[in-house]
């Protein structure tokens, strides 16, 4: 079997409610650096960890308390050749109630094994719903990237964000 995509899962004592709501605040567990809205259907936010990784992400499914599903639009690597391996992947957060848990199964549609950045990716996605969306959902404080402050002015008008 091939696999196809990164996928890892936890359970918590917390809701099915309680684990949606955290999810959607990535500002509270994957970075202070993020510019829009993350719980907005349709909606596009921009991630960036200074100039190393910068990315458009839309959510694109929502499911109360069930499934949320973000796609990557646009994305850059400072460390990769090929700037695509995002573009057009998923990132999916499925919930499922059991019995006083609530599991969630967080899967990168998309990111393979193949791909430049996979252990990169797979090392930091670990961290992030493993460690501080896991903490965030059990204790109230995750641990995101802080804010780095601004970028400079060239990636702002490469990314047509709006200038502060």
């Amino acid at each position: 079997m091939t696999t196809t995509s990164f996928t890892t899962s936890f359970k918590v004592n917390q809701t099915p409610t309680e684990v949606f709501q955290a999810i959607q605040d990535f500002r509270a567990w994957w970075s202070m650096d993020i510019e829009g809205k993350t719980n907005v259907l349709n909606e596009i936010f921009f991630y960036h960890y200074k100039d190393v990784h910068l990315c458009k992400i839309k959510l694109t499914e929502q499911i109360t308390d069930k499934k949320l599903v973000y796609l990557v639009t646009e994305n850059q690597f400072n460390f990769t050749k090929d700037q695509s391996e995002w573009v057009n992947t998923k990132l999916i957060f499925e919930i499922e109630s059991q019995g006083t848990s609530t599991q969630l199964t967080f899967t990168h549609e998309g990111l393979i094994p193949t791909y430049e950045c996979y252990q990169v990716c797979e090392d930091a996605w670990t961290s992030y719903i493993q460690g501080s969306l896991n903490s965030l959902i059990t204790t109230g404080i995750g641990k995101p990237n802080p804010k780095e402050g601004g970028l400079n002015a060239e990636l702002v008008e490469k990314w047509g964000l709006p200038k502060k």
